[in-house]
């Protein structure tokens, strides 16, 4: 019987390492949104190129560095990497509080480069670890409480700093704060369990382009390990278009105030937190992606009202929270935001632990840092798509409708069905290598056929199609047959 994810929390398996992510979580975010405000608010400078610009300084260690994160991570005692990314969190803590008090916004770029630094260094051994310290039938609960811990702690960093910024004694307060959470991470880390390293024979690369782009090769040979990654950075790619239109839709779109933005960030972050611990509970334990095809089909539809509901709620009057919450347009729009987010915690989680389950346990960490290095160009790929629309002339309900392409969600679905309730992890009592394991489960029950990267020419169709006032009908989807258990020879040729 597998634990609860409540008392997974409690226990010193996984406990310690949520509080470990939630904590870097809050301070990066922390940090991000305070600077932006600060320079812009407070020191009058800066403006949507500072915002451009932070948003790159943090995700562009995850493109160089990933590889380098995740053969450190699977060369050494994860907890002993763990405890040192925290200490270095410590210490870019202590750089940021000079930088805000003394007011430098190069300064408060470069802590903010080192964060990100920091995290890319972090995302192999938090996800690596996870399996180390777990046993499979409490891989999902594991992975749905890390999504929670971590989407809550994003919401509340990027609250708290605009919050705090704004006030007169604002920058000592974020550096006090940051500097409090970052020694709770540290303790924390202290008590994260040992485990032996998975490769402590790994030679550590020195050529960071060769090695990730060798890294995300070996990665994607994997039929499971592929199909999860692109379904997590499609996830990713949908989220980070969300947070970036939020307040886009809210000031432009419903002519809202930045409670508004608030209660929108709050909901997304309880939705996504209630589908990740969800998933634990539906699938009893089980690391199996059956529920990811309804999942992909609720974003999509509940994505699409929720556009829809705001530009309708515009002519509503819906200025602040209480009348969003208290008026039923606002209801709408609040209902399809929460079942979206919830649907992507349901979609994100068994995709996660179905990676987790099938990478070898020697190179667990680094197919972790391949699937970050192909989130953060989906998160690129998004923001530039984004741009494009913008750039057209689309306003932020019809570049959410774009992104809600239920044909892209369709296709992403049926690619997703092909497991029902299989797992990756063979038992040992098959005997042989790990590769022969996972071979013999492979033909033991269908193959995970997990989503495509979106479909780009769809999406720019549908926009256009919006901007113009046209319809416009999606192609019917191929059918796609689900291999038969009994014929290896049928498995490979549908592979």
């Amino acid at each position: 019987m597998s634990a609860s994810p409540l008392g997974l929390l409690r226990s010193v398996r996984l406990g310690p390492l949520t509080l470990c992510q939630a904590c870097g979580a809050f301070n990066d975010n922390l940090i991000k949104n305070a600077m932006v405000v600060f320079a812009l608010f407070t020191l009058g400078q800066g403006g949507a190129g500072l915002s451009a610009l932070a948003g790159a300084l943090f995700i562009a260690p995850y493109l160089l560095l990933s590889a380098t994160a995740g053969q450190l991570a699977d060369c050494y005692v994860k907890s002993h990497v763990i405890l040192v990314t925290k200490v270095a969190e410590l210490g870019l803590m202590l750089l940021a509080g000079v930088a805000f008090l003394t007011a430098s916004v190069p300064g408060l770029l470069l802590v903010l480069f080192g964060l990100g630094v920091q995290s890319a260094m972090f995302g192999p051994v938090k996800y690596g670890v996870l399996p180390e310290l777990l046993p499979s039938d409490e891989l999902v609960a594991g992975n749905g409480v890390i999504e929670a811990g971590t989407f809550v702690a994003i919401v509340a960093g990027t609250v708290v700093g605009g919050s705090l910024a704004l006030l007169e004694s604002g920058p000592a307060l974020v550096s006090a704060l940051g500097l409090a959470i970052a020694v709770v991470g540290v303790l924390a880390a202290r008590w994260i369990p040992e485990r032996p390293p998975a490769d402590p024979h790994l030679t550590v690369g020195l050529k960071p382009v060769r090695e990730t782009a060798h890294l995300v090769r070996q990665a994607v040979a994997h039929p499971t390990i592929r199909s999860s990654i692109l379904g997590i950075s499609w996830f990713w790619l949908i989220g980070a278009t969300l947070m970036t239109e939020f307040p886009v839709l809210a000031r432009d779109t419903m002519g809202a105030s930045g409670s508004v933005l608030t209660v929108f960030l709050t909901v997304f972050a309880l939705g996504v937190g209630t589908g990740s611990i969800g998933a634990a509970r539906l699938l009893h334990g089980q690391v199996s992606a059956r529920y990811v095809p309804l999942a992909g089909l609720v974003i999509s539809i509940f994505l699409w009202d929720f556009a829809s509901a705001a530009h309708a709620a515009s002519a509503a009057g819906l200025r602040d929270a209480a009348a969003l919450v208290t008026h039923w347009a606002g209801g709408r729009i609040l209902l399809d935001l929460f079942v979206l987010a919830c649907a992507g915690g349901l979609f994100s989680v068994p995709q996660y632990a179905l990676m987790q389950d099938a990478a070898p346990v020697d190179r667990r960490s680094r197919t972790i840092a391949a699937n970050n290095v192909v989130n953060a160009l989906f998160m690129v790929l998004g923001a530039a798509i984004t741009a494009a629309l913008a750039g057209v002339g689309l306003d932020a309900p019809s570049v959410l409708q774009a992104a809600a392409s239920p044909i892209s969600w369709w296709r992403s679905a049926l690619r997703a069905s092909g497991c029902r309730g299989c797992s990756a992890r063979s038992p040992d009592a098959l005997g042989g290598s790990r590769s022969r394991q996972l071979e013999i489960a492979s033909r033991a029950s269908p193959r995970v056929r997990g989503p495509n990267p979106p479909m780009i020419t769809t999406t720019i169709a549908m926009a256009a199609a919006m901007k113009a006032n046209t319809a416009i009908t999606p192609p019917r989807p191929r059918n796609m047959a689900i291999a038969r258990p009994d014929s290896a020879a049928d498995n490979r040729l549908q592979a």
